[in-house]
């Protein structure tokens, strides 16, 4: 997998998991990277895919995300949002 920065985040995985999965989602508490790997593994597992090499692939594209950083994203947004609402 390429690991070049793309759009401002540190790979092309950790900017399409933040912008696919968690992107949506409305955090009201601080989270953690480990909090982000298992949220997007269980959207991504739970519907049980049919064939191991799609595992495979969805498993090594996810093993280059940086949840750090999208924990750090998302945990600044709640303060610019807390500080607005303030």
């Amino acid at each position: 997998m390429n690991n070049k920065n793309y759009n401002g985040w540190t790979n092309y995985a950790t900017w399409r998991v933040n912008l696919e999965i968690l992107g949506d989602i409305e955090f009201e508490e601080q989270v953690s990277a480990d909090y982000l790997k298992d949220l997007t593994e269980e959207c991504v597992f739970e519907g049980g895919a049919t064939q191991r090499i799609a595992d495979d692939y969805a498993q090594a594209f996810l093993s280059d995300v940086n949840y750090y950083e999208i924990a750090n994203h998302i945990n600044d947004d709640i303060k610019l949002q807390a500080e607005y609402d303030n």
